[in-house]
């Protein structure tokens, strides 16, 4: 599981991610989507860290995002900024601006930020607003419908990092924002609580009725079963049956707060077990994408 947020004089360093990364298993529908990566600079006297953060990250930078995006066969690729920058969205933009056909990007952005700004986000690729409870430097549940608010005319999404064991207490506050939901990493929380986990439930619950959406993503941080997360599988088969419409798949590449790396090509091939139909994996990878994070 990933480090929560607690208060720390020297944030923990963590590892980078594995230098090669292995072609899945099974083959890639053209325009295939990582939807969950984050980029991290090599500059950081350019892109300082915020000193009140939960990890201290090695470079994750754009060139090597894109080689592992290439390695494993996939044409597209979403940001999410991390919070170790906190507001400061200006590494994923300048990416963005390079490789507008390619990426998109979810910002972190609190109540203050301007009209102009919110219109050059949206025109450099970005899709979304995320809501971080597990990280310091993140923006928290407190902004959630001021940020719904601003965001809606654009079309833009909330994406949550929370465990959804929270989602009892949240669930009414989160039912009336008027944008798009998404939420991180197959819910975060411990697989081996399985489907009947109250919080999966109001989850599964949500995604029936109010379209909500979920990103395959993070199997490692939930599971115990290292290295096939084999315990993950209930509940991506839960969610796609659900709604396969509203499911993505994401790499969470470079895998940070942790002091060991997983296999992104391993998480990549787990897909397979999740949803064994091409047309299936056709949806998750390009489809359900494309309609999301806007790719023309």
């Amino acid at each position: 599981m990933s480090h929560l947020k607690s208060p720390s004089d020297s944030p923990p360093s963590c590892a980078p991610p594995k230098a090669n990364v292995g072609a899945p298993s099974f083959a890639l529908p053209p325009g295939a989507c990582d939807t969950h990566a984050h980029v991290i600079s090599d500059e950081f006297g350019r892109y300082p860290l915020v000193s009140d953060r939960s990890y201290t990250p090695p470079p994750a930078p754009e060139a090597q995002y894109l080689k592992m995006l290439r390695a494993m066969g996939m044409q597209r690729g979403v940001l999410v900024q991390p919070s170790i920058y906190g507001t400061d969205n200006r590494y994923m933009l300048d990416v963005l601006q390079r490789h507008q056909d390619q990426l998109r990007g979810v910002a972190v952005i609190n109540q203050h930020i301007g009209d102009e700004e919110l219109a050059h986000m949206h025109a450099l690729g970005v899709r979304g607003v995320r809501i971080n409870v597990l990280f310091r430097g993140g923006v928290d549940l407190d902004l959630m419908e001021q940020l719904a608010n601003r965001i809606a005319d654009l079309g833009w999404h909330l994406q949550f990092l929370i465990d959804i064991r929270l989602l009892s207490d949240l669930e009414d506050r989160m039912a009336r924002l008027p944008c798009p939901i998404v939420i991180d990493h197959l819910g975060h929380f411990p697989a081996h609580l399985g489907v009947k986990e109250p919080g999966f439930e109001l989850l599964l619950k949500n995604v029936a009725e109010r379209g909500w959406w979920v990103k395959l993503s993070g199997a490692y941080r939930l599971s115990s079963q290292h290295p096939d997360y084999a315990d993950t599988d209930a509940l991506a088969h839960a969610l796609l049956r659900t709604a396969p419409e509203r499911m993505v798949w994401g790499s969470d590449w470079p895998h940070v707060a942790l002091e060991s790396t997983p296999d992104t090509g391993l998480l990549l091939d787990r897909l397979r077990f999740w949803a064994p139909s091409e047309s299936q994996r056709q949806k998750i990878l390009v489809d359900n994408p494309a309609t999301l994070y806007d790719f023309k």
